[in-house]
């Protein structure tokens, strides 16, 4: 599912980590938060409603470190457009009339790409010296000795850990990693945030465990204020998996679910997104079914994957509205036009709604109020249903128009089958609510140590070439995912375009590339070379020897083979490149124009 190219890095490292794969925040704890890390996130292009809350937390007294390659308008201040958010309608005004902004991060770490995991050891090393010297009380021993294992092994194996590794991997300097480690042994509520700059790395899982280590050492888990905050980008990415969409489901949900619809579900591993497109290249997938989304452009190695769908007997999409992924079909193409979320859900029992399931673990109802665009549509639901009535026929065990007159009885089913939902239909109507989550409300961690665990991992750096660079893909202002809404992006200073290579002024220098220059990019995975032509040259503050393209245009440069160890999540977030002028100028400005005219 979705979770498999975001955050399936950030579940499996958690999973092993406090026995749970979700965050452990609530959104108030923020409200509480002396100190919060964004690491790898830029709220505000991606995450753009966390802002206010980013905002409110800084009025109360938070410090807030910002890890990130690059210096993001987001992440540095917050100019809030709700009016509702000023008592004085004169300070609203001028807010907005002089672009007076509320500054967000204290302190920002110019991380080099991928070297997030070695900046958050250089803290860790700098609070453990400073235990050393002070003899306590930097670290939270108590929780560390009751509600942890591994942490000896752990602290001697960060005492080892040499600076000069440290400041390679990471591209900062000794000095800079002090500040940030002072910060984190002032505050003792800490939060720390993170998206798509930590789990799509080949490294992911092993920095994000760093990340939990760090918060381990401060007991920042299971108090109020504090805690791991995985922010994903889609409304209901987290949800899937709690109901049980995994290639993987666990034998208990498969117990849970057989009994409670009198069926043997398969125990046999699926496939995940990456597994899927390669055995569909291979021809043992013949069939495709997408969900919503826009599958071509959200996966990587984008002529890879074109060639697999183009392998299948049948591609068939359920969606809102056209995109990509419907022009590269297999031999039989469908597209099933479904109900968006905006428009009323009408059934034989009335008016429907569905419920999804946030970054905070919170179960909010979805409701449409709009007329639907035309009396054919049908929800996804009732298409579901409808698939799974034809295909199973006389061998099904459920009633599914039954389950699509009302969506009460599907709730009344997930009731019974996943824990956190007692009383779901009763509770929804009454309000919003949060699914328990052991390591958050009695730090009670589900793993089978029964502790959370500091985990020991290896650094590791990229080697590069004189003419090489590591490239991160980014979105940009007027995007959603894999929707593009418009060519610009105002918080960056781009207009009217999308293929553009970000690059440090100093790299810019030194390879002899000015602005606005068209140059192509060839990418590097083992004996593996990709090549996206065309792409315009742009100044921004970034670390040394480090580029930024966007996504979904550079996915063509990122390798099938090359995904995260124990998640498979593709690399998308450091991709060694070469970049070289282009040679057809007139074929690169007709592209170019062609794209601004779109």
């Amino acid at each position: 599912d979705c979770s498999n190219m975001c955050h399936e890095s950030s579940g499996a490292a958690l999973n092993e980590s406090i026995g749970v794969g979700k965050g452990c925040v609530k959104l108030e704890d923020f409200e509480h938060a002396d100190g919060i890390f964004i690491i790898g996130q830029n709220p505000g292009t991606n995450h753009p409603r966390m802002m206010t809350t980013l905002e409110h937390a800084k009025k109360n007294g938070a410090t807030i470190v910002a890890i990130n390659p690059i210096r993001e308008t987001g992440l540095m201040s917050v100019v809030n457009p709700n009016p509702q958010e000023y008592r004085n309608p004169l300070k609203f005004a001028a807010k907005m009339l002089f672009n007076q902004g509320t500054p967000l991060a204290d302190f920002w770490l110019p991380v080099r790409i991928n070297g997030d995991m070695a900046a958050v050891r250089g803290v860790i090393k700098e609070m453990l010296a400073e235990e050393e010297r002070r003899r306590g009380p930097v670290l939270d021993r108590q929780f560390i000795e009751q509600f942890t294992i591994g942490f000896e092994e752990f602290a001697a194996h960060v005492r080892a850990t040499s600076w000069d590794q440290i400041l390679e991997a990471s591209g900062l300097t000794r000095e800079q990693i002090r500040e940030a480690a002072e910060i984190a042994m002032r505050c003792k509520r800490i939060i720390c945030c993170w998206a798509m700059g930590l789990t799509q790395h080949k490294n992911a899982v092993a920095t994000i465990q760093e990340v939990m280590n760090f918060l381990l050492l401060g007991g920042n888990i299971g108090r109020r204020g504090a805690g791991p905050c995985p922010v994903r980008g889609h409304s209901n990415v987290q949800g899937d998996r709690t109901m049980g969409i995994w290639e993987r489901m666990s034998d208990s949900f498969a117990d849970k679910l057989g009994r409670e619809f009198q069926f043997t579900p398969p125990r046999e591993r699926g496939a995940d997104t990456v597994e899927t497109i390669k055995q569909m290249n291979e021809g043992k997938i013949q069939f495709f079914l997408g969900m919503g989304g826009n599958f071509l452009s959200a996966t990587p190695d984008t002529e890879y994957t074109a060639k697999a769908l183009q392998k299948c007997r049948v591609t068939a999409h359920v969606s809102t509205k056209l995109n990509r992924a419907h022009l590269i079909t297999g031999e039989i193409a469908l597209i099933l036009p479904c109900l968006g979320r905006s428009e009323m859900d009408r059934q034989e029992s009335g008016d429907q709604f569905v419920t999804v399931e946030d970054s905070m673990g919170i179960i909010n109802p979805s409701r449409g109020h709009a007329d639907p665009a035309s009396e054919h549509l049908r929800s996804e639901p009732a298409i579901i249903a409808g698939l799974a009535k034809a295909t199973l026929g006389s061998r099904t065990t459920v009633n599914w128009e039954n389950l699509i007159a009302n969506y009460d009885r599907v709730r009344d089913h997930i009731e019974h089958v996943i824990a956190g939902f007692d009383d779901f239909n009763a509770r929804i109507r009454k309000d919003v609510f949060y699914l328990p989550n052991d390591a958050r409300d009695r730090r009670k961690f589900n793993n089978p140590e029964g502790k959370a665990k500091f985990i020991i991992s290896e650094l590791t750096s990229h080697r590069l070439e004189p003419d090489q660079y590591l490239m991160t893909t980014v979105r940009s202002h007027d995007q959603f995912n894999t929707t593009i809404y418009g060519l610009n992006d105002r918080y960056r200073g781009v207009y009217n375009g999308r293929r553009v290579i970000f690059m440090n002024t100093d790299d810019m220098n030194a390879a002899g590339l000015q602005q606005g220059q068209l140059v192509d990019l060839t990418s590097y995975y083992k004996d593996e070379t990709r090549v996206a032509r065309h792409f315009m040259v742009a100044p921004i503050e970034i670390a040394r020897r480090c580029t930024a393209t966007y996504f979904p245009e550079a996915n063509v440069l990122v390798s099938i083979n090359n995904s995260a160890d124990r998640s498979n999540t593709p690399v998308s977030k450091s991709i060694i490149i070469s970049i070289a002028p282009s040679t057809d100028t007139v074929a690169a400005v007709d592209q170019l124009r062609r794209e601004a005219k779109l």
